[in-house]
């Protein structure tokens, strides 16, 4: 099978799976005549297996343990448990925060942001782990492609309003037909690759692919 096809088959994205075969998770054969990756069933399993364990959040390397036989399944879960245990625990100061700053109504104008923060850090050096919003802010990752897309649009749109200015200002040193033709497409094929890049682009942002490949 073809990269595309276990794709479609797992769920897991292109570049998550070749992810896990730079972690050596995953070792598919490659072709003799092409060099290509060759899926097998077999990999097609271990991605499904790989893809359970990650959503139940184990970290790679007790996935790596677990692939080499040096723990089981049953300990792995226990050891697990432990982690969603003080996860748990965490949510639930975190929640007792949250409750206690809504119980004195204050606006924001009014809240004490400092004393708050001292109340948290404290806690933190007691063990307590916060969650940080500012780690999942995704705003900035949309403005940046869309700024350099607009911006490689705009420059391609005067390229041609360019020829086209030349052309109706000096119609006989205009070049030949099929050659105006040629110049004017290469701008307007730059403007729909571009187009096509920042769909993909918004849309690995929006399934947070790269968050899932920097976790996975």
């Amino acid at each position: 099978m073809r990269i595309n096809e276990v794709e479609r088959l797992v769920g897991v994205t292109k570049k998550n799976i070749r992810f896990y075969e730079a972690e050596g998770l995953l070792a598919p054969r490659r072709s003799s005549e092409n060099g290509y990756r060759d899926y097998a069933e077999a990999d097609v399993e271990t991605l499904r297996q790989i893809k359970l364990l990650r959503k139940l959040g184990v970290p790679i390397e007790e996935i790596r343990r677990l692939q080499s036989g040096r723990l089981t399944v049953a300990d792995a879960m226990r050891r697990h448990q432990v982690t969603i245990d003080r996860d748990v625990e965490n949510l639930t100061k975190a929640r007792a925060v949250c409750g206690r700053l809504a119980e004195t109504g204050a606006t924001l104008d009014e809240l004490d942001a400092a004393a708050e923060l001292d109340r948290l850090e404290k806690m933190e050096q007691e063990g307590t782990t916060f969650m940080d919003g500012q780690k999942h802010d995704v705003r900035r990752r949309y403005a940046a492609p869309l700024i350099c897309a607009a911006v490689m649009a705009v420059l391609m749109l005067g390229v041609i309003w360019l020829v086209a200015w030349a052309v109706k200002t000096d119609p006989a040193g205009a070049p030949p037909l099929p050659v105006l033709g040629l110049i004017l497409a290469i701008p307007a094929v730059v403007i729909v690759g571009v187009a096509i890049a920042l769909a993909q682009r918004l849309r690995e942002i929006g399934r947070r692919e790269e968050d899932d490949a920097r976790r996975f």
